[in-house]
């Protein structure tokens, strides 16, 4: 026989959008259940943030010192020692930690449980034996990397996210399946940390939500980097012996061969974590393998939300977060709050950045939305040609009378610079509102002026020059 213990909101998954529910919850005063069947941080703490950008920065540094000398500076081949490397990645885990402790949530008043459940019902789940009834439930579990059924794989060992940077040895050839994001930071953290790095993927190129000509700035510095690139290809087997992994592709043009390497990472996409919770007994809908929620974040079942990666569709911490305020407005004070979906933006960790928010080129284009679109390069801001971080642009996408409905910059710094266009973006400003708007000199931030006045270049034609000549006076 089970016990039952009354809650006023119990939520499953102690990642990012678990945990900000969670405190946020008990704050408030109400009584909270938060069950966690590994540890509390989840996929940003242990797998994902915070040790990818550990790795990035290392690898930053060593880069730093190969090209000393363009700053007039001997420069020097940095001696790399992967482990140490990890090991780094590891205590800066372990700084921030604490912040997701269970002791810290059990002093703001949650009860924290370790273990793994399911639904026993429409209100009731139960886990170690125990039956946790409340008036709300929060699935907060998060997404885990998703493995591609390709031949050959079951007898290859290969890396994930959530085992690459517990690697103690060195890579010597590290082999990538995917170009998205995750594959990306990691090729190049791994190359400029020495090495060799090949990418593959189905894509024709990487990054391929990003607009095309961002993207290629990305692909070319790959390409100083010394990666590898074999993209619009399919992978016909994989084979693993005497320590060495062979993939065979096949390209359109170039037919049949074998790529090898030391260590295969599959960086592929990400799966919701949603089996063996019993969400039939809840009465929670799937479809194609997702949750069904409406714009409150409510499963079919009312009383049951979802928030953070597990509820889609954007797989981003800050999203999470967002995602957990909703559920909370919702869950707890019965208003009526809905999550968003325009505007979100995002970054993606390379060097240069790569950093987008609202409309791309490519999505005004396929959507017949009448728009603008003006650049304007890095290599004409002063401030990175001080630094020399001239590699890239930004790019703004607008309405035909200057409202603006996306950006997207690529170069240094890109994921603090964007967020003027997501305030900006976000309040239904003009391109001409950036252009009036005082920028400190030097700065990078300057390119969101910049790139916001060839719109005004633009409205200024030779005719409309002629006029305000002769309407002045102008003698030029």
């Amino acid at each position: 026989m089970t016990s039952a213990t009354e809650y006023d909101l119990c939520i499953i998954g102690g990642g990012a959008a678990g945990l900000v529910v969670a405190a946020g919850a008990a704050t408030l005063g109400a009584k909270v259940a938060l069950v966690e069947k590994r540890a509390l941080g989840g996929d940003c703490l242990y797998y994902g943030c915070v040790p990818s950008k550990t790795l990035i920065h290392s690898a930053k540094v060593a880069q730093t010192m190969r090209d000393a000398n363009r700053f007039g500076i001997a420069a020097h081949t940095p001696a790399i020692d992967l482990s140490l490397v990890m090991q780094r990645v590891q205590s800066v885990i372990e700084q921030i930690e604490p912040n997701d402790s269970p002791e810290r949530f059990a002093a703001l008043g949650v009860e924290v449980i370790f273990g793994a459940g399911q639904f026993a019902g429409a209100d009731e789940f139960v886990v170690n034996a125990r039956t946790l009834r409340a008036r709300k439930f929060v699935i907060a579990t998060g997404t885990r990397p998703a493995v591609p059924a390709l031949p050959g794989l079951e007898n290859t060992p290969y890396l994930t996210n959530e085992t690459l940077f517990a690697v103690n040895g060195p890579i010597r050839h590290l082999l990538i399946l995917g170009g998205g994001p995750i594959g990306c930071e990691m090729a190049q953290s791994l190359a400029r940390l020495g090495s060799g790095v090949t990418l593959f993927d189905l894509a024709p190129r990487l990054l391929p939500r990003e607009d095309e000509d961002v993207s290629a700035v990305i692909h070319h510095q790959f390409k100083q980097d010394g990666i590898e690139l074999h993209l619009g290809i399919q992978v016909l087997k994989l084979e693993h012996e005497n320590g060495e992994t062979r993939v065979l592709l096949e390209h359109p043009q170039h037919g049949r061969y074998w790529l090898s390497g030391s260590h295969l990472l599959i960086a592929a996409g990400r799966k919701p974590n949603l089996e063996n919770l019993g969400l039939e007994q809840a009465g929670v809908a799937l479809e194609n393998g997702r949750l069904v929620l409406d714009a409150r974040l409510r499963t079919s079942n009312k009383n049951i939300y979802a928030c953070g990666d597990v509820a889609g569709p954007y797989l981003f911490t800050h999203m999470a977060e967002h995602q957990a305020g909703v559920v909370l407005r919702n869950a707890l004070f019965h208003w009526p709050s809905k999550v968003q979906t325009r505007n979100i933006p995002w970054c993606t960790y390379t060097d240069p950045e790569l950093a987008r928010v609202g409309l791309s080129e490519s999505e005004a284009l396929q959507q017949g939305i009448k728009h603008r679109v003006y650049r304007f390069p890095f290599a004409d801001i002063d401030r990175a040609v001080t630094a020399g971080e001239t590699a890239g642009l930004a790019k703004i996408v607008t309405t035909p009378r200057g409202k603006l409905l996306g950006a997207c910059i690529v170069g240094p710094q890109a994921g603090e610079l964007i967020a003027e266009y997501v305030l900006a973006i976000s309040k239904g400003m003009q391109a001409a509102d950036l252009s009036n708007t005082i920028h400190i000199y030097p700065t990078l931030a300057q390119i969101n002026r910049r790139v916001a006045d060839q719109r005004l270049k633009e409205s200024l034609t030779p005719k409309r020059k002629q006029w305000l000549k002769w309407i002045f006076g102008l003698r030029g």
